[in-house]
């Protein structure tokens, strides 16, 4: 969570910043193109975004800590379709949020692993059973996970879920390289968790010298990691910084460990504020992006792969 002032859109601005990201659109295609745009004053500080696997064209939202505990419905082309209360859990900085099917139900798992100022001894994984109806509710985890991370605090945005091997992947915002951790989808115990270190990812591009001395304080933001997903074919995690969207795609004997060693596929985003939300759309041809405050545009990403 990184907490900033709300930015107020003038009518003007608004029209010029989207005819500059269609442009954006145009000259990077078929990578970026703009989906819609969210609009609702609600929804600005949108942390998490997981595409339904239940309901087509549905976009699961969450927001950042200081909030109530709340998910969000959207369509692809952002407009708001309801609000779900979470019931029974304590909000602290919700990050991340990720959609699976396990054992013949579709849940969402919420991420409470924000930590800016690296304090936090315990952090919390709520899981909750996708609504069937789009509508006005109130929802109850089926299942938390507390841990903790086996070293010391850090701050994390980043998750996902590889139901196949029934782990929740996490990624280190802040250190460089970026660390990757996995815990178990459904412990064995209901006790604390702890998580492990699976390893590094590789090749996250960082701030030119040139941006470094403009303006170092933007600069440090560069290769922070803010949002994971994983493909529903399991072939390619996608992993956002603030900058930019890394591919790495691995074969069916790889593990994530072997394929974030390696080099990924790097894609710069367009104009986007404040990139924080990323996952992949249901069908896996493509993802939607968007960031803090609001309005802010949902793009629809479609990169070129192995």
């Amino acid at each position: 969570m990184t907490k900033r002032r709300p930015l107020l859109w003038h009518p003007l601005l608004l029209a010029s910043a989207l005819a500059a990201l269609s442009g954006c659109a145009r000259s990077s295609e078929p990578f970026a193109r703009l989906s819609g745009l969210l609009v609702d004053v609600q929804l600005n500080e949108v942390s998490g975004m997981a595409a339904s696997r239940r309901h087509e064209d549905v976009l699961w939202l969450i927001d950042d800590g200081g909030n109530p505990a709340r998910l969000f419905a959207v369509s692809n082309r952002g407009r708001s379709l309801a609000r779900f209360d979470v019931a029974g859990v304590t909000k602290t900085d919700w990050e991340d949020l990720a959609a699976f099917e396990l054992d013949g139900k579709r849940y969402l798992l919420i991420a409470d692993t924000g930590d800016n100022g690296g304090l936090r001894k315990t952090l919390q994984l709520h899981v909750v059973e996708e609504p069937s109806r789009v509508q006005n509710a109130t929802l109850k985890p089926a299942w938390s996970i507390a841990f903790q991370w086996p070293d010391g605090a850090r701050d994390c945005e980043a998750i996902a879920v590889d139901v196949v091997q029934k782990n929740v992947l996490l990624i280190s915002k802040k250190r460089q390289p970026p660390e990757l951790f996995a815990l178990p989808l459904r412990p064995s115990n209901a006790g604390l968790q702890t998580a492990r270190l699976v390893g590094t990812l590789t090749g996250v591009p960082q701030a030119s010298a040139e941006d470094r001395a403009a303006n170092p304080t933007r600069a440090r933001l560069h290769g922070q990691v803010t949002a994971a997903s994983i493909s529903p074919d399991r072939r390619t995690l996608a992993v956002m910084t603030y900058r930019n969207v890394l591919f790495y795609s691995r074969s069916a004997n790889q593990t994530w460990k072997q394929a974030t060693a390696a080099k990924p596929k790097v894609h710069a985003l367009p104009w986007l504020p404040q990139a924080e939300a990323l996952t992949w759309a249901a069908n896996g041809r493509g993802l939607y992006a968007t960031g803090e405050f609001a309005p802010a545009p949902l793009l629809y990403l479609t990169p070129t792969l192995p």
